[in-house]
């Protein structure tokens, strides 16, 4: 016989579970389609396609869920009236119908329903999830910075400029145009490397992450600030390939590195860059504190 401690919950917890994903689905699996369409495709807007690390970033966050499951089930089920909140400001955001608003109830959405399940603590025990979704949810923050990429774009003019005529093409350069062969190379806000920049930063905040380093203050300065290096240098050298291909009228080449999938792979040669740096960086700061144990102990 049940105590009045010991009923059984109205809805079993996979069913309501269950149910939870399947609400999910509906709200947001055509908004989700949109953005991986668009990412994959180039057909979204170029300011919203800033955001395709989504597509390495998403499928780890629902991994970590994964595998985070046990641990979320052994949690008291224990409401947050912040939960409630979040949920119906993500509510209000999707029903708004506005494309801006409808992509933030997304990560809003999840986390109200973290906190209402679970309290802070399962907000703590999601949160790099949610983080990693918030990061990579399309928004206006590429329109506020465009305006201010100026001083960066005529800096890689510059430099592009100088490179090609090292190698001795005739190159002027004014302002964020490059002059090559009576051809011109504009360095557009969106050829600045700020989607490079984002992606890259995005997926070292993973390499971290997935190397228990996150958590040390000093490998983290250390790795983010080189990898923000690497990706400049690398948004440099693909600008000055770009400027060499139309300067010498290789069109093909130019268009491929440009607009087609060469850039995509220039991208991802880049990326994997940072994990032999992340695995040296980990390896010197490691064996640094072990020598500095034994002078101590010494």
């Amino acid at each position: 016989m049940l105590t009045q401690h010991q009923q059984r919950p109205l809805i079993p917890p996979k069913i309501f579970n269950f149910a939870i994903l399947g609400i999910l689905a509906l709200l947001y699996a055509p908004v989700l389609m949109y953005w991986f369409d668009g990412w994959i495709n180039k057909s979204i807007s170029t300011e919203h396609e800033y955001f395709s690390h989504a597509i390495i970033g998403f499928p780890f966050a629902a991994y970590l869920v994964w595998l985070n499951r046990k641990q979320w089930v052994r949690l008291p089920d224990k409401t947050h009236f912040s939960g409630a909140i979040l949920l119906a400001l993500g509510g209000v955001f999707y029903l708004s119908g506005v494309g801006e608003w409808v992509n933030l109830s997304f990560p809003i959405i999840l986390t109200g329903l973290c906190i209402w399940l679970k309290g802070i603590k399962g907000l703590k025990l999601q949160a790099f999830p949610l983080l990693l979704i918030l990061l990579a949810t399309p928004n206006s923050v590429p329109y506020l910075i465009a305006p201010f990429t100026l001083p960066l774009q005529t800096f890689i003019a510059g430099v592009a400029g100088f490179i090609v005529n090292q190698f001795g093409l005739d190159a002027t350069v004014d302002g964020i145009n490059i002059y090559v062969n009576q051809r011109i190379v504009e360095v557009a806000p969106y050829c600045a490397g700020l989607k490079m920049l984002f992606t890259t930063l995005y997926v070292g905040l993973i390499l971290l992450y997935w190397t228990d380093n996150l958590s040390s203050k000093r490998k983290s300065i250390w790795f983010l600030s080189t990898a923000v290096i690497i990706s400049v240098t690398a948004n440099i050298i693909r600008n000055t390939l770009l400027t060499f291909f139309h300067g010498t009228g290789k069109d093909g080449a130019f268009h491929w590195l440009h607009d087609s999938w060469g850039g995509d792979l220039y991208s991802a040669c880049m990326l994997l860059v940072l994990i032999p740096v992340i695995n040296w960086i980990d390896s010197y700061f490691s064996e640094d504190f072990e020598t500095n144990l034994e002078e101590e102990v010494q």
